[in-house]
C-alpha cells in the first residue's frame, strides 16, 4: 500500500511539474534563434517583447487563462489529496480529489488545442516554425492529469 500511495504522489508531482514548466517555459513555438509562448517573443539578438493579447482576439488569453488554471487546479488537488489522506474513513474513495485533477486535464488539454487550432493566428510571421517544447510538455501533462485523475476516482483509503 506504501509503493502505491507513493507512486500516486510521485505521479501527481510529475503532473504538476509538467504544466508549471510548460506555462512558464519560453518554447511554445520554434524557429531558428526565435521562441514564442504566451507570454513573450524572444529572439537570441534583441530583448524579449511581451505578447499583445488584443491583437489575437482574446484566443492567447484563453490559453494563458486555462493554463494557469490548470497548474492551479493541479497543485490544489494534491493538497486536497493529502487532506483527505489523512480525513477519509477506511473504505472511502478519493472523488473530490479526482473531481479537481479531471478538472485540470480538462483545463490543459482546452489550452493545448485551442492553442493547435489558432496556432497560425498567433504566429503569422513565423509561419515556418514548430511546436516548441513547451508545447509538447502541455499535451504530455494532458494524459499524466487524465491518468492521475482516473486513478483517484478509483482509489480507496485502506488501513
Amino acid at each position: 500500500m506504501l509503493v502505491i500511495l507513493a507512486l500516486i504522489i510521485l505521479f501527481h508531482v510529475v503532473s504538476a511539474v509538467l504544466l508549471f514548466i510548460s506555462t512558464i517555459n519560453n518554447a511554445w513555438w520554434t524557429l531558428g534563434e526565435i521562441s514564442v509562448d504566451l507570454w513573450q517573443k524572444c529572439n537570441g539578438t534583441e530583448p524579449c517583447t511581451p505578447t499583445d493579447a488584443k491583437d489575437y482576439e482574446g484566443f492567447v488569453q484563453t490559453v494563458q487563462a486555462s493554463m494557469i488554471l490548470s497548474t492551479i487546479l493541479c497543485c490544489v488537488g494534491f493538497f486536497v489529496f493529502i487532506l483527505q489522506l489523512f480525513r477519509l474513513k477506511q473504505g472511502e474513495r478519493f472523488v473530490f480529489t479526482a473531481i479537481i485533477q479531471l478538472l485540470s486535464c480538462l483545463c490543459v488539454m482546452t489550452a493545448a488545442s485551442i492553442y493547435t487550432a489558432e496556432h497560425l493566428n498567433f504566429h503569422s510571421d513565423l509561419k515556418d516554425g514548430q511546436y516548441g517544447s513547451s508545447f509538447i510538455l502541455a499535451w504530455l501533462a494532458f494524459p499524466f492529469t487524465l491518468f492521475s485523475g482516473l486513478m483517484y476516482l478509483v482509489l480507496r483509503k485502506r488501513k
